[in-house]
């Protein structure tokens, strides 16, 4: 047992450091076929006035409606490989002013 538990934690640090991809990268290759204005009711990536009333329910809510799928947007927004923290990352970076960095 105690050999498991000291692979598992040498382990650790690689997973935690593959956990989170590239909030840009990911944007990119999977949000931008709505977020980029194809979709009426995707906001906008830097559309602040569209964000700030997502932003109100909360990260959480935001992050489970990604998951889970909300309105028109697909479970997972299509990312199946993305995190919850991978969510988080890119929902900031589609709610921040255009050209301001994280």
């Amino acid at each position: 047992m105690t050999k498991w538990l000291l692979a598992v934690s040498a382990l650790m640090p690689l997973y935690s450091a593959q956990a989170t991809q590239d909030p840009e990268g990911v944007y990119n290759r999977v949000c931008v076929a709505c977020h980029a204005g194809q979709l009426p009711s995707a906001p906008k990536r830097g559309d602040q006035a569209a964000w700030e009333p997502r932003l109100a329910q909360g990260m959480d809510t935001l992050v489970q409606h990604v998951i889970q799928g909300f309105k028109a947007m697909p479970p997972r927004g299509l990312c199946m490989e993305c995190s919850a923290e991978d969510y988080q990352a890119i929902i900031r970076l589609m709610a921040s002013k255009p050209g301001s960095t994280l």
